[in-house]
């Protein structure tokens, strides 16, 4: 992030307002806001990558306008793209929304959705039952947009409500075993940076883009705070010995722990980059970021956590994705206690059969 001559962000300005406040101004292209806070804290600089994301979607909604037919499924993207739904979602969501979007959007954007029917939405997920998970996420972001189109009047009913998903097959994101943790710790040593992002993540448990975004300022004693894109939930959560020694080397002069080679924080895409190199250089190709969450969260769970306990270390806010990581480890936990009866009592058996065959023999 470039610093201008006044010490702030790029297109920012000190400017005293009519009440005689001295503020930061935001100016790009015409559009224009006030940031508040302190310059380059986190909460200054969100809102000086929302200013941006403004200015970008300022300059293609204004070209998208002449291009698209009222009523269309074009008409109702751009609509949608400006809407606080969409703007207040998290950067890796609006991300992976959009591309669903956009590709939906090539095939069908000039077609008017006042004929769209639930017959139409069944086979356009029909005809990608070979991707199953992709039928489902674009079945999902079908039912939010046409809710929206529902709310803006564009459309009296939501015809993607009702319609069946295909049963998943997959378990999401591989979680990391035991072994794989082993094999990246033996490829990149303690006082690397990979290292120190491998820690961030296993001994934390969140998201990659809480993680890159994490800094001095989070922590306090022995917790660090979080305050996650996704879902928004604010976390303090205590850190683990292991991630205490990695963060002791640490400087204090940078916004955040993780910095990229020129010292400026990761940007979501640079990172995702890095760190897949980093995986592939330890021979996990098939491993990533979000599979070191699952593995914190199986770690919990096979030690004994509650559903309670991981939802509040995890933020997750519905108990069944606590569940999914107990259920295993009670399955586990409970087979092994199956197991132990099994053999006591097997060696109970056994030690009635020779006490019976030792009957016989002193009675010949």
């Amino acid at each position: 992030m470039l610093r201008t001559k006044s010490g702030l962000p790029k297109h920012c300005s000190w400017n005293t307002d009519r009440h005689g406040k001295r503020r930061v101004r935001f100016r790009m292209r015409g559009f224009t806001t006030y940031l508040t806070g302190t310059p380059w804290s986190e909460n200054f600089m969100r809102q000086h990558a929302a200013a941006l994301d403004g200015v970008k979607a300022q300059a293609n909604n204004i070209g998208a306008e002449l291009r698209t037919k009222p009523g269309s499924f074009n008409a109702l993207v751009v609509s949608y793209y400006r809407s606080p739904e969409f703007r207040g979602l998290a950067e890796s969501t609006q991300g992976a929304r959009r591309n669903i979007i956009e590709n939906f959007r090539r095939l069908h954007g000039d077609k008017p959705i006042k004929g769209l029917g639930r017959s139409h939405i069944r086979d356009i997920i029909g005809a990608k039952a070979e991707t199953p998970e992709a039928a489902n996420h674009l079945l999902k972001v079908l039912r939010i947009m046409l809710s929206y189109a529902v709310d803006q009047g564009m459309i009296t009913t939501n015809p993607a409500s009702g319609v069946k998903k295909y049963m998943s097959q997959s378990e999401g994101h591989h979680s990391w075993s035991e072994a794989e943790i082993a094999q990246f710790e033996a490829r990149h040593p303690v006082a690397s940076k990979a290292r120190l992002a491998f820690v961030l993540g296993l001994r934390t448990g969140q998201r990659k883009g809480d993680v890159r975004r994490m800094g001095w300022q989070h922590v306090t004693g022995d917790d660090i705070a979080v305050r996650q894109q996704k879902g928004g939930a604010s976390l303090k959560i205590p850190m683990h010995p292991e991630l205490k020694a990695a963060l002791a080397s640490v400087p204090r002069t940078n916004m955040t722990f993780l910095v990229t080679e020129w010292g400026a924080p990761f940007t979501s895409a640079g990172f995702g980059n890095w760190w897949r190199d980093r995986c592939n250089e330890a021979g996990l190709t098939h491993c990533s970021f979000h599979g070191l969450r699952k593995a914190a969260a199986t770690r919990f769970a096979d030690a004994g956590a509650t559903e309670h306990q991981l939802m509040a270390w995890f933020g997750w806010k519905s108990i069944r994705e606590a569940e999914r990581y107990t259920k295993k480890a009670d399955q586990h936990r409970l087979a092994r206690q199956a197991l132990s009866i099994q053999l006591g009592a097997e060696g109970e058996q056994d030690l009635s059969n020779l006490a019976t065959r030792l009957d016989k023999t002193a009675a010949k």
